[in-house]
């Protein structure tokens, strides 16, 4: 039950909000299982050991999971290599990216002063670092630094915004009343950033994930999503290929779930949160 307030200052009251999350689950388990069916069907018509149906794929995890790989490793060891990496250099990439956007936000003197050499770099594809990343890193420290530059500049665009978009006035009434730029920053800037800083999270998430796919896909390690995917891939066993890109699919959508989870409690105040 939701309550709102209409434009005399009357509150009333909205009924309704559980069962539309239930008819929306609902909804989105009905498509979920009309895709699986025209994909079994189109296996089925197809009859090619390229193009296996959601059965073989089920049967390609559950071995997988239980057997491991070729090599011996196991799926979950495969998922946690990448879920590490991803977790690494997306934390770095916002811990640099969100108080650089508000330090350039704040003085727009300062990033108009550093574009020039920031800017370019936000056009160059993490997975063009891959050579020299091979060349100067090993390691977890290789696959931080590209997916650090993934969710970096998501992360630090969203924020330099997002502080263009605090109203001046609400920053002048604190100095008129004698508050500290570090109590301005911390009470008017920072809730005002946050959506904007949220939605940066999420699309540097999805880089991130582009990004250690495309690293473990370049060579060089034993474990990983990505690299699990290669050696199926030249073995010609598609369902563990699918196996994989699935795995990848799913854990990304979880993560995505959770900022989504902590952006409705961060702003319960807003209508909606933007999917």
């Amino acid at each position: 039950m939701a309550v709102t307030r209409s434009a005399d200052g009357s509150r009333t009251t909205q009924s309704g909000g559980l069962s539309g999350g239930l008819n929306t689950v609902g909804l989105n388990m009905v498509t979920l299982a009309a895709a699986l069916g025209v994909w079994q069907v189109g296996s089925v018509l197809v009859a090619s050991p390229f193009f296996p149906g959601p059965m073989k794929i089920v049967g390609a995890f559950v071995e997988l999971a239980t057997r491991g790989d070729t090599f011996g490793h196991s799926l979950w060891t495969h998922a946690w290599a990448s879920i590490q990496r991803v977790l690494v250099g997306f934390g770095l990439g916002v811990l640099l990216g969100v108080p650089l956007g508000l330090l350039m936000g704040l003085y727009p003197r300062l990033y108009a002063g550093t574009r020039s050499v920031l800017e370019p770099f936000r056009f160059i594809p993490p997975i063009a670092w891959i050579p020299l990343a091979i060349i100067f890193f090993s390691g977890l420290t290789r696959f931080a630094f590209l997916i650090f530059l993934g969710a970096f500049f998501p992360v630090f665009t969203s924020t330099l915004v997002g502080v263009a978009r605090v109203e001046p006035i609400h920053r002048k009434v604190g100095v008129v009343h004698g508050a500290s730029k570090l109590w301005i920053l911390r009470n008017v800037v920072v809730p005002t950033v946050l959506p904007d800083i949220m939605a940066g999270m999420r699309v540097g998430l999805g880089t991130a994930w582009l990004t250690i796919v495309a690293a473990e896909l370049a060579g060089g390690i034993s474990t990983g999503l990505g690299r699990m995917m290669v050696n199926y891939a030249e073995l010609l066993q598609v369902p563990q290929v699918i196996v994989g890109m699935l795995l990848i699919g799913f854990i990304g959508f979880l993560m995505n779930e959770i900022l989504l989870i902590i952006e409705k409690r961060l702003f319960r105040w807003r209508w909606q949160v933007s999917l």
